[in-house]
């Protein structure tokens, strides 16, 4: 479970795509990037359940940016 996730736009101009997104999972803090295509570049060491940590964000991402 992602605990603590947070987002926010890359650029100041809201209209162009991509965010910083951060979490903790398992008691480590992961950094990345969300870009509109649903890629994520990690700015940290890629969480240990990679796959399964993308849909999780995704869900929150959909749920949060694209409602």
């Amino acid at each position: 479970m992602l605990q603590h996730f947070k987002f926010k736009p890359m650029f100041e101009n809201h209209q162009l795509p991509g965010w910083n997104i951060s979490f903790f999972y398992k008691n480590e803090r992961i950094n990345g990037e969300y870009h509109p295509d649903g890629s994520i570049v990690w700015r940290s060491n890629p969480p240990q359940d990679e796959e399964a940590i993308k849909t999780m964000i995704h869900e929150l991402m959909l749920y949060h940016v694209y409602d």
